[in-house]
């Protein structure tokens, strides 16, 4: 019986060690200090999806996956419990016949094509799916010039089971149930929003796919995302036209609706209008405009709130610094587009609006859709 009970208290000690902080003094092959040691592996990773997956740029691909990292973390409801979605979890991978095909979802099995066999492929046997997807969008995001570099917390359980439909917030909903939606999930405010939206900035926004079904076949803008805050100056101009066909559910007028010579047209979400004109956000909306340093701050902050939603931050790795360190800023000012000037702002804030200057370049097409009614038009920006 002393046998067994020396074993049953080796057993106990061995337990409290694994759910113990992790050491501080843990060094990768590259030198690179972690607090644990199954930080390391996420650094051949990151290489593996900068070079094989990204390419080296903040393209489409890259932008895709951090739109998944928020439609994986936000299916958690604290009032439904931990059966209606575990969160940050990776069950966008687990399950790819399921939540994929929610409509609130529809175009993301793009980005849970590209992740899966990075997955799947057994060169990273320790990385669970939800790790896989946040630091994939950690990866992606310091791809783009002037973003922050995120915080990266490994440890997250693989997902048992997939969200249930109805929690990912969609471009028709109403400032008061998008906000209901993020209370529930995470407790995140109204400011923290508007900072999740900064992910969706200059020159391309993140097509929002299925929107205007006369779009999605459309080639997307080959531009490279850059971090400014473009996005947040051009939702307060006034719309115009529409890129494809008008009345789509969510959208609005843009105020770029065809450009040409560049044939590119801008689509602009019903959500995005209505947090740039809310009372509750106007004048922090208004503050992000031609503050760089403010919005990767508030970014950042915000990325790290939805990364771990269905997560206790205490039972996680710290692993933020395998994150690869961001390019540079471009440091290009927001300027009003070709054409365009205070005179076209929609102001909801009292506050001054900031002095911007107007970018150079030619004049805009007065025709609101598609050259023929072909869907040649590149589509730029839209919201989440």
């Amino acid at each position: 019986m002393a046998f067994s009970s020396t074993l049953l208290l080796f057993a106990a000690f061995a337990i409290t060690l694994t759910n113990a902080a992790p050491s501080p003094h843990a060094v990768c092959s590259d030198g690179t200090v972690v607090s644990h040691a199954s930080c390391c592996a996420f650094i051949p990773l990151a290489q593996d999806l900068t070079e094989n997956l990204f390419e080296n740029e903040c393209g489409e691909t890259a932008h895709e996956v951090l739109r998944l990292s928020f439609h994986d973390a936000i299916a958690f409801s604290q009032s439904k419990g931990r059966s209606a979605g575990g969160g940050a979890d990776g069950s966008m991978l687990l399950f790819p016949d399921v939540e994929p095909n929610f409509a609130a979802n529809l175009g993301i099995s793009d980005s849970v094509n590209d992740l899966a066999p990075f997955l799947a492929s057994g060169k990273f046997p320790t990385i669970t799916a939800g790790d896989m997807i946040q630091f994939g969008a950690a990866v992606a995001v310091g791809l783009c010039p002037g973003a922050p570099q995120l915080e990266f917390l490994a440890g997250r359980p693989n997902a048992t089971a997939p969200a249930i439909d109805g929690l990912i917030p969609e471009p028709q909903d109403s400032v008061d149930k998008i906000l209901a939606r993020f209370q529930d999930a995470a407790n995140m405010n109204a400011e923290d929003i508007v900072s999740l939206l900064t992910s969706f900035v200059h020159p391309s926004v993140a097509r929002a796919d299925h929107v205007d079904p006369t779009l999605d076949a459309a080639p997307f803008d080959s531009t490279p995302f850059t971090f400014d805050s473009q996005f947040f100056l051009e939702v307060l101009l006034v719309g115009v036209g529409f890129p494809g066909l008008d009345n789509n559910t969510g959208e609005l007028a843009s105020p770029l609706p065809l450009t040409v010579g560049d044939n590119v047209g801008e689509l602009r979400l019903q959500s995005d209008h209505a947090f740039a004109h809310d009372p509750r956000t106007a004048c922090f909306w208004q503050e992000m405009i031609n503050q760089e340093a403010l919005m990767a701050s508030r970014f950042k902050a915000a990325m790290a709130k939805m990364a771990i939603i269905g997560h206790n931050a205490e039972d996680l790795i710290d692993c933020s610094a395998v994150v690869p360190k961001p390019v540079p800023a471009l440091k290009q000012a927001t300027t009003f587009p070709a054409t365009k000037s205070i005179r076209d702002v929609q102001q909801s804030c009292p506050l001054p609006f900031p002095s911007l200057s107007t970018a150079p370049g030619a004049l805009e097409s007065e025709i609101p859709h598609c050259p023929d009614g072909q869907t040649s038009c590149d589509v730029v920006r839209s919201g989440s």
